[in-house]
């Protein structure tokens, strides 16, 4: 089982500065259990809290680096979780795709901001959404028994393509916490993961 100081301060990798309920959203801990773990990074000097949020120092960026590594070596999980990545890296386009397939929609043959009036045109686009997520769950799968610390991807991905299906259209992709939002959090924890850089 992960340890719940390198999870939370993981997740500020991952996510950019946050406040208390988005850290408990990403790693499933409760918000009593995540304030206590903020508070010793911060006595540790791992994170800072401005504004409302907690954010990672350099020395938490360092620290985070050298946890993950150690977890990824220790378990000799790194073959399972680069074989996961290259198939997570075939669907990412597709998700960008639907991304913008659901903010933008062709009307007379010109690309406009979808108002989400048209329905049918929406539904389509759930329905892909649907199909790209059952494929991202097996990855996901894969990801989750290698190092259990990124089942939590799968839970997130799933709540929130259940409430846009059920009409909050925001959690998609334009919401704090939304489908793409979360997507874009597993693809930098795989690229922290494996020490991959994007540039």
């Amino acid at each position: 089982m992960t340890r719940t100081d390198l999870l939370v301060l993981h997740t500020l990798r991952c996510g950019g500065h946050s406040g208390l309920a988005r850290v408990s959203a990403a790693t499933g801990l409760d918000e009593s259990a995540v304030e206590s773990e903020l508070i010793d990074l911060a006595v540790a000097g791992l994170v800072t809290h401005q504004m409302g949020a907690w954010g990672l120092t350099e020395s938490g960026r360092a620290t985070d680096a050298e946890w993950i590594t150690e977890e990824l070596e220790s378990g000799g999980a790194r073959p399972a979780i680069t074989a996961a990545f290259e198939r997570f890296l075939v669907l990412n386009p597709e998700l960008l795709d639907l991304c913008t397939a659901w903010q933008m929609r062709p009307v007379d043959g010109v690309l406009t901001v979808n108002d989400h009036r048209d329905r049918s045109y929406d539904d389509r686009v759930l329905d892909r959404f649907s199909d790209l997520d059952q494929r991202a769950a097996a990855v996901c799968a894969e990801l989750s028994a290698a190092l259990p610390r990124f089942g939590r991807y799968r839970v997130r991905l799933r709540e929130t393509l259940g409430r846009a299906r059920a009409g909050e259209l925001e959690y998609l992709a334009d919401h704090t916490t939304s489908y793409h939002t979360v997507w874009a959090e597993l693809h930098e924890d795989l690229l922290a993961t494996l020490g991959i850089t994007r540039w």
